[in-house]
Formats: structure tokens, sequence, C-alpha cells
């Protein structure tokens, strides 16, 4: 009984979710308009980019340890030669002292040495040693003088180790991460600090190797935007001469001009590169709109839903069909829709009214 209960429920409940919300068009009616293509001036394409500094940094250690010593954290500002971390030195100390033991015992080594060839050459003059006796106490302190400069190669060696204990910054800048904590093993490659500098930033994009010639010969014509900002003309633009062998795109670089409040790693941008997409292959034989011209439609008719965008599209009984797409510039009222909408397709104005539209659930 129960069984059947559930059964005949959920089939109410699927005939009523599958009447559309507008059957009855009288009282429904779509205000929709034409997706408009635009093939004037130059065709663009557009890019996804990223934020990048030009200079960024993940220091390591070079010798095993334990960290004893953390001066900085995410989000510090630190200046060229600061110490960042510290690792547990004991035993390299312990090096180091053994060394300058040595070293001051081998300049003893040489003083009596060198005294001792003074004693012989005066025997000599006088013809009381024979010139073999002379050269052995000569040999003697040569030895005691190349054992003094091996040991001093050898203090200095530990010193300089000593250093490696110690992790510095290498320029002024910003920590980025710090994913090790106090009392934390410290490895040879292991990252300890990560850090960039905000005053040199840069937007990198992928360019695809159909596209690097087209590109290469109107650089000045480059634009980037950054998180939704107004689109700016590229002063400076490099285009790598490699193009990776995985992806067969070559990487596109724009110089960001100092001073700019905000920017950090890994901020997404869009770059605009002179190009034609006129040779596109149609999927599924439906032009989009990047293969018969820049699209544009009215802001009015965008719908954002969470981390969706999308449009209502009217299909051919009238009924408004939700839609994802992808955006490009806005200009004044309109913005341009890179994909998801082909030119001509009729498209709802007025998308809240629908949502308004929408049935109330049962109680």
């Amino acid at each position: 009984m129960n069984r059947q209960w559930i059964w005949a429920s959920a089939m109410a409940v699927a005939a009523l979710t599958s009447i559309p919300i507008w059957a009855n068009p009288e009282k429904t009616a779509v205000k929709s308009v034409a997706a408009q293509a635009s093939t004037a001036g130059t065709q663009e394409v557009s890019l996804d980019a990223v934020v990048e500094a030009v200079r960024q940094a993940t220091l390591s250690a070079q010798v095993p340890g334990a960290i004893v010593s953390l001066n900085v954290k995410a989000g510090d500002r630190v200046r060229a030669g600061q110490e960042l971390l510290r690792i547990d030195a004991s035993a390299a100390q312990q090096n180091v002292a053994g060394s300058t033991a040595q070293l001051e015992a081998a300049q003893v080594g040489l003083r009596v040495a060198s005294q001792d060839l003074a004693r012989q050459k005066q025997l000599f003059e006088k013809q009381y040693i024979s010139q073999g006796a002379l050269d052995r106490t000569q040999a003697q302190y040569e030895a005691a003088q190349a054992q003094v400069q091996a040991q001093q190669a050898q203090t200095r060696a530990a010193q300089t180790q000593t250093g490696f204990f110690s992790v510095r910054a290498p320029f002024n800048g910003v920590v980025s991460d710090v994913p090790v904590t106090l009392g934390d093993m410290a490895m040879p490659g292991r990252p300890l600090v990560t850090l960039h500098d905000p005053s040199a930033m840069r937007v990198s994009a992928a360019v695809p190797q159909s596209m690097i010639e087209g590109v290469r010969g109107q650089m000045k014509s480059v634009r980037y935007e950054i998180a939704g900002q107004k689109s700016v003309a590229a002063a400076s633009v490099q285009l790598l001469p490699t193009v990776d062998p995985v992806t067969h795109t070559a990487q596109l670089r724009m110089a960001l001009p100092t001073g700019v409040d905000g920017l950090v790693p890994g901020m997404f941008a869009r770059v605009w590169v002179p190009g034609s997409s006129a040779s596109a292959v149609p999927q599924n034989g439906v032009k989009d709109a990047a293969q018969v011209g820049r699209v544009f439609l009215p802001l009015t008719a965008i719908v954002r839903r969470a981390e969706m965008t999308g449009v209502y599209v009217v299909d051919a009984q009238g009924q408004p069909r939700l839609r994802q797409v992808r955006l490009g510039r806005t200009t004044g009222q309109s913005v341009e829709v890179l994909s998801g909408v082909s030119v001509g397709e009729q498209v709802a104005t007025d998308p809240v009214s629908l949502v308004k539209k929408l049935p109330k659930a049962a109680p």
C-alpha cells in the first residue's frame, strides 16, 4: 500500500513539473530581441589571462634542520636581505669552532717551523749542517705553511655553511605564502617562503598557434582588462618566441603600470588581440558568434545565478530556455557575447519578469 502511494505521488509531481511555466502564451508574453552581429572595425578575439608578478621567488633551504625562528607571515612586506626564518645551526657552529681550533694549531706549527728554519740557515752558513739537513727543514716549513692554508679554507667553508641556516629575502617584496610553522623540519628543496615584488606586475595570456602571426604583426592593438574594469591598451607587449609542445600556445605578456592598487598575482584578466575567426569550423552545422562577427545583447538580458551567467533564449515554440553564455566587453548598455548565442536568435530582454512568473511551490 505504501509503495503504491509513493509511486502515485512521484508520478503526480513529475507530471506537474513537466508543464512549462509559460504554457499560456496570453498571460506570459515574452519580450525578446534578436542577437545582433557587428563586423565593423578590426575583428578581435578574447583570451583568458592572469596577473603575474615579474619577480616571484619560492625560497627553500640548502641544508636540513628544524626551524627555530619564523619572523614573517603571509602579507608582510620585507626588505632585501631581511632574515625570514632561521634553521637550527648548532652542529654547524660546532664545526666552525673545531675548524678554528685546528687553524690556530696549524698556525702555531707554522711559527715553530719558521723559527727552526731560521736557525738551520744560520748553522748552514757556519757549515755546521749539511745541505740535506737544511732542505729537510725547508720542506717541513713549507708543509706547515700548506697546512695553515688548508685549515683557513676549511674554516671559511664552515663559516659559509652557517649562512645556509638563515633564509633571507632576495629582494623587496610581499610574502605570499608561508607553508611551514615553527618547529617543522626543513629539507633541501622544500618550499619555506614564497614572496613577490608588487612593484612589477604583468598580464600573461596563452595565444593559440594559429593566431601567433596575426598577433605578432599587430602588437600595438593588444588590449587587456582586469576584474571587469575598462579595457586598456597595452603599453609594452612581449610575445615569447617558443610554443608549448603540449598546449601549442605561446605566452603573451603585457607589462602593467606601477602604482596600481589592488593587483595581486593570480587575478583573472582578459586580453583582446587582433585576429579573425571566420575560418572557424561550425559545430553541429550552427555558426556561433565568433564565426559571423561580434554579437551584442542588451545588459538587461543577462541573468546571473551564483557562478552561472546566462540568457533566456526563445525557442521555435516561443518558450524561453535558460542557456549559459560567456561575456566579453561591455559597451554602453550592450555587452558582447563570446559564446552561447548565435546571431539572429531571440533572447528575452526582461528575465526578471520570467522569474516572477515561476509558480510558487505548494506548502
